[in-house]
């Protein structure tokens, strides 16, 4: 009885140790699958104990960033395959950073990412990179001739595209994107802004800022209307989002008012088409201008613009009244976008900031 309940906890062992290692199946061809060799991540490995790397560390931490640039420099240049490099580059590219000079904090930091891919100090790199983004977009100057007055705004967008690169789907990636839209916007570039926050409400739909911005969007489309004269793709393009954000969140369309923007919206449409008829009259083509008033007439019935189409309508020949009436409201395509569709991704744009330069200093 002993023997079979020892074979018995045995077997229970051998099942619980092959059910917590996982299995990975490759198809062969002809039916023929075979487990694949797995490949186990290893944690992080502790730092390597390192004096000089410690007392650089330390002079970072007092605050003394070119004590601390003097220590770790020669030792990098010294130790070109040591271990803890990746360390060593860290801890210069925060030395640079805390002395004011960004632009090679940046390079440092690219220098590890690019050589060290694997290092524990990876997204910590990223991180100080996206700071330096962030402080360029915002009030810091690159310093000329010891003045710090010149701005670096592209050069910033450019690195959050970089950061985004590098860690595709990552938290980091998608601040930098959110960062990139944001500074779009508030830069008065709308037509990137909606290019960029539509990017983000694609790449991350799960993510709890998309109701804000699929909002933000949407007023970056409608910033793009230029006036009555010119294309109303923006205002037809921004109606459609609004009307899509009040389905969806309707809390944030009350909190918003956006039945308003749409109210106005539709008057604004009203009067283009008024002023499409008037182009009409003025070119002598009454039975388009007859057309279109009747349309403006049963699409905005409310409208100021349908009280003048309908005084304007009592003053137009018989041969213009005569042809058919237009199509019912509900037929016309007033809120489907007539240009193109959004991007599915963002512009391609050219590098500004250098390759990193070979070496160090």
């Amino acid at each position: 009885m002993g023997r079979i309940l020892f074979a018995l906890i045995g077997l229970l062992l051998l099942s619980a140790s092959a059910h917590a290692q996982p299995k990975t199946w490759e198809y062969r061809g002809g039916g023929n699958w075979k487990q694949a060799n797995i490949i186990t991540t290893q944690p992080a490995a502790a730092p390597l104990p390192n004096p000089t790397l410690d007392n650089a560390q330390r002079q970072l931490d007092a605050h003394r960033p070119v004590q601390a640039h003097d220590i770790v420099l020669p030792w990098i240049k010294a130790n070109p395959h040591a271990p803890d490099r990746d360390r060593g580059i860290f801890i210069l590219a925060q030395a640079y950073f805390d002395n004011g000079d960004r632009i090679w904090s940046f390079y440092e930091c690219d220098h590890l990412l690019d050589d060290y891919p694997e290092s524990r100090l990876f997204f910590m790199a990223l991180e100080l990179q996206y700071k330096i983004a962030d402080d360029f977009l915002g009030s810091f100057r690159k310093k000329f001739l010891g003045l710090p007055i010149l701005k670096m705004d592209d050069e910033a967008i450019e690195m959050l595209f970089r950061i985004q690169e590098r860690s595709p789907g990552s938290p980091i990636a998608e601040r930098s994107l959110l960062r990139t839209a944001d500074y779009y916007y508030h830069t008065s570039q709308f037509d990137l802004a909606a290019d960029a926050y539509g990017a983000y409400a694609r790449a991350y739909p799960r993510s709890p800022d998309v109701p804000r911005v699929k909002l933000q969007q949407a007023f970056a489309t409608l910033a793009q209307f230029r006036g009555p004269k010119y294309d109303a793709t923006p205002l037809i393009d921004s109606r459609a989002m609004f009307r899509d954000i009040i389905e969806r969140y309707p809390d944030l369309g009350r909190e918003e008012n956006l039945p308003e923007f749409i109210d106005r919206i539709d008057s604004t449409l009203a009067t283009k088409m008024s002023w499409t008829a008037d182009y009409y009259i003025r070119t002598g083509q009454l039975k388009s201008a007859v057309y279109v008033y009747r349309s403006l007439i049963k699409t905005y019935p409310n409208s100021r613009d349908a009280g003048l189409a309908r005084k304007q309508l009592e003053k137009m020949p018989a041969y213009a009244l005569a042809q058919p009436d237009a199509p019912a409201a509900a037929n016309l395509p007033t809120t489907q976008p007539l240009g193109p569709p959004v991007p599915t991704s963002l512009p391609t744009l050219q590098p500004l900031v250098p390759a990193r330069p070979a070496g160090v200093r």
